[in-house]
């Protein structure tokens, strides 16, 4: 399996690029302090996996807690990664069957996201935005990320990063 990690830092008007090692990490909280790390203003990582899930989290100089989402929850059953990283951060998976595509809010074969869907909302990317680019078919999660990094004003720090 291939987890990639990607963050990028603001410092004032500007944006940097920076690798993850998400394989070398704990947990959400050792993320969080890699993340700390880079900058003291806002930072955004972004992990993927085998373009079959994305999420997003997010720090900032004024909420040092971390605000997570996931493109889809189901992941947290599937995923060692995503369970070891998020699933402390991220409501309770009882009662979720990850053979069950039943659930009532979720046609069958399409994703569940869950967390705060509203993080990237004053970079550009409201909740409605965020769900139709993670809905969008045939968009991987490199393409969303790419999208709301355009949205943020860090699309081209994000494009050279990843070129």
């Amino acid at each position: 399996m291939s987890t990639k990690g990607i963050a990028i830092a603001q410092h004032g008007e500007r944006w940097t690029a920076h690798d993850l090692h998400i394989a070398d990490m704990e947990d959400l909280d050792s993320l969080v302090d890699a993340m700390h790390d880079l900058s003291s203003g806002t930072v955004i990582a972004f992990v993927e996996e085998d373009d079959e899930y994305l999420a997003i989290v997010r720090i900032t100089a004024r909420d040092p807690d971390p605000k997570v989402f996931l493109s889809d929850r189901r992941v947290l059953l599937t995923s060692d990664h995503a369970e070891r990283l998020f699933a402390d951060a991220l409501p309770s998976m009882a009662g979720f069957d990850s053979d069950d595509d039943s659930d009532e809010d979720t046609p069958v074969g399409q994703a569940s996201p869950v967390g705060d869907l509203d993080l990237l909302a004053d970079l550009g990317t409201p909740t409605e935005a965020l769900l139709e680019l993670i809905a969008e078919e045939g968009m991987l999660p490199a393409d969303v990320i790419s999208a709301i990094s355009e949205r943020a004003g860090a699309g081209e720090i994000f494009d050279e990063a990843r070129g």
